[in-house]
């Protein structure tokens, strides 16, 4: 018998349940393309044959999430389920005060409302879409201050603009920091950062706060590649970096793997009251929160299933495979892969495209034509002009595709890199004024 590890990195879970998923031809994808205005969100999902399009509310519910559902109290005040979900969240964060929203969205506006004046800065890594756009609907000025280059943590926050916005701007009410950092390429953020950004902080007397949406693929990332964090748990790692910070705001849709809910906590009694006033008038009372009982219930045990070592190596294994397998097709990607997408680089695969003709998009739609892969733009279409970096996101849900739905996907890429000199780019016909990228309509330069 040998003591060495398998090769071969399997999924840790069997199949209880299957979803028939569709096989559609080239004319038809063409076809839908062009109904939906060239905008990816606008496709029908059932004719959507790998749905790479984000990781959000998008995984597969385990035995124990689902045998979970059966216990929801749904009492209006006060329910069980509630003060289950509350006992998981104090544990995992340390935050005294603990209150569930729909979804992270709902806890970013609460948050906002609560803090934010006409004017303020808030410094981040990177702010994410929804994010800026709550900050900005409240008047305030989202400042992204990412680390130019940091070898296995590119989500992390440049120190020395951090001090020069603090020392300089007496309009910062918090700092902000999105583990991982997803529009920079899903990014890790380093413990030692972590803690750096929390001593600059209490120099200069201004919470910090994060948005821990992906806090389990972050913990694990740390664990895998920050000195002196290897022998620890990757639950172990989350608890120092929660505790690092003030406060949170987390979709659970991610690394709650629910499909709907979301978390904002603190330790602040001042915040707490007004959060609490506010989630009472557009959310519910603040033991639901907009949620049912059993939605309470199945995100407690997913926090803990997401901390999960071997849930975790398997998660960080596709993300890796996937990353090969691109590199191989001769797609430029954003490097090394984070923890829950691989990203390419638009604008190295696509340089005769300029920023304005969105070439992310571009790639994004020859994916979907190619292969019925739909996947995300990040970049001049998401983020207008604050855009750094022109890319093309493929979030994988959690525990839902195999192995096999993987090549399927390089392969599709494979096809699209053999033509990538062909592809052209596009421009905006129909636009809303906030989140042009949900809606928008596109046609072909």
């Amino acid at each position: 018998m040998s003591d060495e590890p398998f090769r071969t990195i399997i999924e840790p879970f069997r199949i209880k349940a299957v979803e028939p998923i569709p096989i559609t031809t080239e004319g038809e994808r063409s076809a839908l393309l062009e109904k939906a205005g060239y905008n990816l969100f606008k496709l029908p999902a059932t004719k959507v044959t790998i749905d790479l399009l984000t990781d959000s509310g998008t995984g597969a519910m385990s035995d124990k999430q689902w045998a979970s559902l059966l216990s929801g109290d749904e009492s209006y005040a006060g329910s069980r389920s509630y003060e289950r979900f509350e006992h998981i969240v104090k544990e995992l964060t340390g935050y005294s005060h603990v209150f569930p929203t729909h979804q992270g969205r709902a806890a970013e506006r609460i948050l906002f409302e609560a803090i934010v004046r006409d004017g303020d800065v808030i410094p981040n890594n990177t702010h994410f879409d929804t994010t800026r756009a709550n900050l900005e609907h409240r008047g305030g000025v989202a400042l992204d201050i990412p680390v130019v280059s940091e070898p296995g943590f590119g989500g992390n926050m440049d120190l020395t603009a951090l001090e020069r916005a603090l020392r300089g701007n007496q309009r910062i009410p918090l700092v902000m920091m999105t583990l991982t950092n997803n529009a920079a390429g899903g990014q890790p953020v380093s413990l030692a950062n972590t803690r750096a950004v929390r001593a600059l902080c209490d120099r200069y007397n201004v919470p910090l706060f994060l948005d821990a949406a992906r806090f389990a693929e972050n913990a694990w990332l740390v664990k895998r590649r920050e000195e002196g964090q290897h022998g620890r748990s990757p639950e172990e790692i989350a608890k120092e970096m929660f505790r690092l910070a003030d406060g949170c705001t987390i979709s659970a849709k991610k690394d709650g793997i629910v499909n709907i809910g979301g978390i904002l906590a603190t330790n602040r009694d001042d915040w707490a009251q007004l959060f609490e006033e506010l989630e009472i008038l557009t959310e519910g009372f603040p033991t639901y929160g907009g949620l049912a009982g059993r939605d309470l219930e199945a995100m407690a045990v997913g926090l803990m299933e997401a901390l999960d070592p071997d849930y975790l190596k398997y998660r960080e294994a596709t993300i890796a495979y996937l990353a090969r397998g691109f590199r191989a097709a001769g797609l430029p990607i954003v490097e090394p892969p984070g923890g829950h997408a691989v990203f390419v680089d638009a604008a190295r695969a696509l340089p005769h495209i300029p920023p304005a003709e969105l070439p992310g998009q571009a790639l994004a739609v020859e994916l979907f034509r190619e292969g019925g892969v739909r996947s995300v733009e990040i970049g001049t279409l998401m983020f207008a002009d604050a855009a750094r970096m022109e890319l093309v996101r493929l979030a994988l849900p959690r525990r839902v595709y195999t192995a096999s739905h993987v090549d399927w996907v390089i392969e599709t890429a494979e096809r699209v890199a053999a033509r990538l000199a062909d592809i052209r780019g596009y421009r905006i016909v129909q636009e809303p004024p906030m989140l042009r990228h949900f809606s928008a309509r596109l046609a072909p330069v």
